[in-house]
């Protein structure tokens, strides 16, 4: 289990003030906002973290035992230790479902015994943690359910609402998703169950759908159908760059797999950042020639083979 450094997490110092502790945690309650940054992980759990913090270090009683817990043991903030070590021989992880194994070992949660070194007589002057606040307990959460949503390009940059029907444990669940604007397939969208009379909350992850575009990063690559001798003479051909339609030009010779890049043309995400776009050529073959244009398709097939 790793020892949480409630201080260092809110970024004050062991003498901070209750008033300075509560304008630290707005500070960064504001700032890490689930609504801020929908589908981001790594916010959401900063944002616990920043609340778990701020429930010991504003209530008088909780931060004077977890004073007392660092300063007995001698813990340092990020530092591993076997709870087992330390006479909590019933302790499991797992329980509380907001708050961490660690506050849950002294706060309550499944801690069942233990103390600092030897009951209420001790010098830290109180017996177990789960006695000391009345064994004050948090419902467990469960699990969230997983799923997949399929989107489009267009639909992720531009945002949109996708209206999905869930089959749980056989009851269909309609629900509307929201993709807010600029959202990136790394990232997963949480819809709360609770809204759509489900018993859990839903993740759901981004599967981008494209016939022939993908994203790469911030990076758009769009297939491009060029003929042979387009790519061979090169030339322009029109095409469409967000509402506009722009003439591309295509080099001389150039190949199947090779890209045609439009700066600052790609996507753009949540925090502004954009890519290129880039076009990718596919040479084909024209699907049925007149008689004169097979001639000379033939003749150029000899002219080769010879």
């Amino acid at each position: 289990m790793q020892y949480k450094d409630y201080y260092k997490i809110l970024g004050v110092e062991k003498t901070a003030t209750k008033e300075e502790i509560k304008k630290k945690f707005r500070q960064l309650a504001k700032q890490y906002h689930p609504d801020l940054h929908p589908g981001d992980e790594e916010a959401e759990k900063k944002f616990k973290e920043i609340n778990e913090a701020y429930e010991v270090l504003s209530d008088d009683k909780k931060r004077t035992t977890y004073d007392n817990f660092g300063s007995n043991y001698n813990f340092q903030g990020g530092q591993n230790f076997d709870p087992n070590s330390y006479g909590f021989s019933h302790f499991t992880s797992g329980g509380a479902g907001d708050f961490s194994d660690f506050f849950n070992l002294i706060f309550g949660g499944n801690f069942k015994g233990g103390d600092f070194g030897g009951g209420a007589d001790s010098s830290t002057g109180f017996g177990g943690f789960s006695d000391l606040f009345g064994g004050r307990r948090r419902a467990q959460r469960k699990e969230p359910y997983e799923s997949n949503l399929d989107v489009t390009i267009e639909e992720l940059q531009n945002g949109t609402t996708k209206k999905l029907t869930l089959n749980i444990n056989g009851v269909n669940h309609n629900i509307d998703v929201k993709v807010p604007r600029g959202m990136t397939p790394n990232k997963r969208i949480k819809v709360r169950g609770s809204k759509w009379g489900i018993d859990r909350d839903i993740l759901f992850s981004i599967n981008v759908k494209g016939n022939n575009e993908k994203l790469e990063g911030l990076d758009i690559i769009r297939e491009l159908e060029v003929y042979p001798w387009e790519a061979y003479f090169g030339g322009e051909q029109v095409v469409e760059v967000g509402d506009d339609k722009i003439k591309l030009k295509l080099p001389k010779n150039i190949e199947s797999g090779k890209k045609i890049r439009i700066k600052s043309k790609g996507f753009k995400d949540m925090k502004g950042n954009k890519g290129d776009l880039f076009f990718k050529v596919k040479i084909k073959n024209p699907s049925s020639l007149n008689e004169e244009q097979e001639k000379m398709y033939r003749s150029l097939y000899d002219s080769f083979n010879k």
